[in-house]
């Protein structure tokens, strides 16, 4: 039994792809490249150049690898882009997700999860927020990958053979602990991959979106989850749909949260580098608080975070960037597409 990981070359879908081959598992991955690195996916994995899109591509994948599973991790994700062009992220997003999930009932595939958000819930009523809450996402993003929720929901009740699982991520930061994979984008928008770049002078400074927020400190507070635990959250949903469990959804963070000027503190302290702060206006489509209710994922999927220390996440973060540092004078090897 084969699994499918789209977008398997990028931040969260690599580390994924390392857990799978960690627990045994044999791994296919697809990838467009558009934000990924074929060099983040080891050598012995079948590495696809392509577009989640392509239905004839998927289809073939499928039952060339004998695929019985797919993780779905391909998207954008940046807030404010989307409120600055949502064509683009209902096309990139939920148009390319209909047609990826349309070959996977066509091929008949079983067990689906998808890269969901704490971004469908929008300025939630309370914290911690729990998945029955309501569903109103105040930016595209957070439509788009609502939408492709509601697609997956109507699917698993058209076909009873199919089973899903939508994993709602806080915010995730931090690297493989081994440093096989980590955020490698350079324009990526993660505070800690922000900060930590600042400490290490890729940055000259780091900006704060707005100090006015109704919180401790006037800056934003979210729910910060290691991308290794994460993965791990992800293979345990995994285990749940093969031993028969239900389609659901289920959040995915350690319940409590730290605000943008703490994690700021944390990253100076860790790495010992006082950089600079600026003041910024607030962003579109930031809520004020997001902090996961996280009772379903440890229950129900028998998830146990094995990173949900702060300064270890901030420390795994800091380690992968000065690496990447290190890598900037080698030129990557070229994987080649099969």
């Amino acid at each position: 039994m084969t699994v499918l990981v789209t977008g398997g070359a990028g931040y969260i879908g690599s580390h994924m792809v390392l857990s799978l081959k960690d627990a045994g598992r044999s791994v296919v991955v697809l990838d467009d490249l558009s934000c990924g690195f074929a060099w983040l996916v080891p050598d012995d994995v079948p590495f696809v150049q392509g577009d989640i899109g392509d239905q004839a591509l998927v289809r073939d994948l499928i039952r060339r690898h004998n695929i019985t599973a797919i993780l779905h991790f391909a998207g954008s994700i940046v807030v404010p882009d989307s409120v600055r062009d949502p064509l683009f992220y209902y096309r990139n997003n939920t148009v390319q997700s209909r047609a990826l999930i349309e070959a996977a009932v066509a091929e008949g595939i079983k067990h689906f999860i998808f890269s969901s958000t704490a971004a469908v819930y929008g300025e939630p009523e309370r914290t911690p927020i729990t998945e029955d809450m309501p569903h109103q996402p105040i930016s595209p993003y957070g439509t788009s990958k609502l939408m492709t929720e509601w697609m997956l929901r109507d699917a698993a009740l058209a076909h009873s053979d199919f089973n899903y699982v939508a994993l709602r991520y806080f915010n995730v930061a931090g690297a493989d602990p081994q440093m096989r994979s980590g955020q490698s984008f350079p324009r990526a928008t993660h505070l800690i991959k922000i900060a930590s770049q600042a400490a290490t002078g890729e940055r000259s400074h780091i900006e704060v979106y707005g100090n006015d927020y109704p919180t401790a400190d006037g800056t934003c507070v979210r729910d910060y989850i290691h991308v290794s635990d994460l993965a791990q959250a992800h293979l345990c949903a995994l285990n749940y749909l093969e031993a028969g469990g239900n389609s659901t959804a289920a959040n995915c963070g350690y319940g409590y949260g730290y605000s943008v000027l703490e994690i700021i503190d944390a990253v100076k302290r860790v790495s010992g580098v006082d950089f600079p702060v600026r003041m910024a206006p607030r962003r579109a489509g930031d809520p004020a608080i997001l902090v996961a209710g996280n009772e379903r994922v440890r229950n129900q999927f028998g998830f146990v975070p094995q990173r949900a220390d702060l300064d270890l996440i901030v420390g795994d973060a800091l380690a992968w960037e000065r690496q990447l540092q290190v890598m900037k004078s080698n030129e990557p090897v070229e994987r080649i597409a099969v």
